[in-house]
């Protein structure tokens, strides 16, 4: 087979995929995770539920495809809000607040809690571990973040901290979290 056509043929399979992701992902904001169904993606798609079924064998796995997607967006964001700061206290605060933010926004019940188990948010949990961790020790290399904690320590402080978020209704609220996980980290007289 041609290149071209191999070309032409991914290409189409992406776009199919990409497709079926966008409509999972407004289903899951319209009706929650328990809201996807083949039937919705197919209209929403204009694509017949026999085709889905050659993309994927079932909701579940839309769904995984779709926070898998979910995932490494929310990554590649924490990543470019870090590039933006001209200072470690400040690429550090700048990823904190956005994370506490994303997690102000998360999805709830059995289902979401089985997509958090499965192995790509292992993967993405350690990027944003060593994100965080290094965003902490260059802070603590010039003195802005305290150093008698681990930074290891630090961050599962820091993510489970701002985790709790979600429970939060106002911007405000996740404000005076992120404020009062970040005066938690700065050095102690001690340091």
């Amino acid at each position: 087979m041609p290149r071209l056509w191999n070309d032409t043929i991914e290409a189409h399979r992406a776009a199919v995929r990409d497709a079926v992701l966008d409509a999972a992902a407004t289903l899951v904001g319209h009706h929650g995770l328990t809201g996807v169904t083949m039937s919705g993606i197919a209209e929403l798609t204009g694509i017949g539920r026999a085709t889905l079924y050659k993309y994927f064998p079932d909701v579940e796995a839309i769904l995984l495809a779709w926070h898998e997607r979910q995932l490494a967006q929310h990554l590649d964001h924490l990543s470019a809000i870090r590039d933006q700061a001209d200072s470690p206290s400040g690429r550090l605060h700048a990823v904190l607040a956005a994370y506490a933010r994303l997690s102000q926004h998360r999805h709830g019940g059995d289902l979401a809690a089985a997509l958090h188990r499965s192995e790509h948010t292992a993967d993405a949990h350690a990027r944003l571990h060593m994100l965080v961790r290094d965003l902490l020790a260059d802070a603590a290399e010039v003195g802005q973040v305290r150093a008698d904690v681990p930074p290891d320590e630090l961050v599962a402080f820091c993510l489970h901290a701002l985790t709790a978020s979600g429970a939060l209704a106002s911007d405000d609220a996740l404000q005076r979290l992120v404020t009062l996980t970040l005066t938690a980290l700065k050095p102690t007289t001690a340091d």
